[in-house]
C-alpha cells in the first residue's frame, strides 16, 4: 500500500528527502523523523465518525468491512462504541475519513 501524506506537497518534499537519503547526503536517523512528520496520523474516531463515514459512502457494514479487511461483527461494534479500531483499520478508517473510502477502495 503507497504512503498516505498529510499533503501533495509533503509528498514530494518526502520523495526528494528520501532521494537524498539514498545518495547519502542525509542520514537515517533524520529520515525516520522526516518520515514520522510526513505521513498522515491516526485519528480517534468516535462511533457516530465511524458510521457517518460509512453512511457518506452509502455502503452497508458488509461492503464496509470488505473495504477494510475487517468483519461485519467489528463494524457494527465499532459503531455502538463496543470497540475502537486498532492497528491498519484505524490507519484506513482515517483516510476514509479523510478522503473518502473511494480512496481505500
Amino acid at each position: 500500500m503507497a504512503r498516505a501524506y498529510k499533503s501533495e506537497s509533503l509528498a514530494a518534499v518526502h520523495e526528494s528527502m528520501a532521494d537524498l537519503h539514498k545518495i547519502g547526503m542525509l542520514d537515517t536517523k533524520t529520515m525516520r523523523e522526516f518520515d514520522q512528520t510526513c505521513l498522515t496520523k491516526v485519528l480517534e474516531l468516535s462511533p457516530t465518525a465511524i458510521r457517518r463515514i460509512r453512511t457518506k459512502a452509502a455502503v452497508s457494514q458488509a461492503v464496509f468491512a470488505a473495504h477494510l479487511n475487517v468483519t461485519v461483527g467489528i463494524v457494527s461494534k465499532w459503531e455502538r462504541g463496543e470497540k475502537q479500531p486498532r492497528g491498519p483499520a484505524a490507519k484506513l478508517l482515517t483516510l476514509a475519513a479523510k478522503h473518502g473510502l473511494e480512496t481505500i477502495a
